[in-house]
């Protein structure tokens, strides 16, 4: 099987972008806040800290997610409710934030979630960058797509970014609207 769909490059590289009328540190310290990720996410319901300083780099996340069965439906992807670890790997308060899942054994995989931030162009508003990355194919996507066809796997890939790309677009209206009300 091959890692990527691509011969080159990355697996997903996907970005979404909104401007939020609030400073960067205002913004940092919600998108930090992991256990309320349920406010803005498509997917992370919330979870816990369960190891270093919450919000800190080596700090260790348990998210509680949630995927409908109509979510690419023909694939053999996890559905209902199920838990990750995520690792925090970047924490800049005001500038950036991020995390890479973690596989069974407890190591960080090639698959990075973060948040960028700079501020805007109107005083006090911040613009939010959310990234996700993916080098190599992870414990998950490999067991997904192991008994895929080449086909199958490519039109696995093409429906799973459409699906990120939805949703990080999402993800970061919400946080908008999440951090504007504050």
């Amino acid at each position: 099987m091959t890692d990527t769909p691509m011969k080159d490059g990355p697996l997903f590289e996907v970005r979404a972008e909104a401007v939020i009328a609030a400073p960067p540190e205002a913004v940092y310290a919600t998108v930090s806040d992991l256990p309320r990720c349920g406010e803005w996410s498509e997917e992370c319901n919330g979870g816990e800290w369960i190891s270093g300083a919450p919000g800190t780099v080596g700090a260790v996340f348990r998210g509680e997610n949630f995927r409908s069965p109509d979510v690419v439906a023909w694939a053999p992807v996890v559905r209902g409710t199920w838990h990750t670890e995520a690792e925090v790997v970047t924490a800049e308060p005001g500038r950036r934030f991020g995390w890479a899942m973690r596989d069974s054994a407890g190591r960080a995989q090639e698959s990075v979630w973060s948040y960028e931030l700079a501020a805007g162009g109107e005083a006090d508003s911040t613009v939010l960058v959310h990234s996700f990355w993916m080098g190599r194919a992870t414990e998950g996507i490999r067991g997904i797509t192991a008994g895929m066809s080449e086909a199958e796997r490519a039109e696995f890939f093409s429906a799973w970014a459409a699906k990120l790309t939805a949703e990080m677009a999402a993800t970061v209206q919400r946080v908008k609207g999440v951090v504007e009300k504050s």
